[in-house]
């Protein structure tokens, strides 16, 4: 039987871990104010400031790049996008990086 990822876990230790995160996933970026602002490296993006991350708060995790209109909600989508996986994948990688269980306990 397939155990089912534990999205909600995961994101959760994502959020408490984002800064650290985001410097590894986007070394060029920079805190501003409630978030973190940096290059997309997934496009020929020149300059940051359309790229940003909210790090905390309800919307810890937001995510969007208002130059394309991509978007997401949470550490998974973001991990996600930035490395081209599925949101299994990226919570597998991410849980495993974070040191935790990536299954829910039944």
């Amino acid at each position: 039987m397939k155990q089912r990822i534990n999205f909600r876990g995961i994101n959760s230790a994502a959020v408490r871990m984002l800064p650290l995160l985001l410097m590894r996933w986007l070394p060029d970026g920079k805190r501003i104010a409630n978030e973190f602002v940096a290059r997309n490296p997934t496009r020929n993006d020149t300059k940051a400031g359309s790229f940003k991350i909210a790090l905390s708060g309800a919307k810890a995790g937001v995510w969007s790049d208002f130059a394309t209109g991509d978007s997401g909600s949470d550490p998974i989508s973001l991990a996600a996008y930035l490395h081209n996986l599925s949101q299994g994948e990226a919570a597998r990688q991410l849980a495993q990086m974070l040191d935790i269980k990536p299954e829910v306990e039944q």
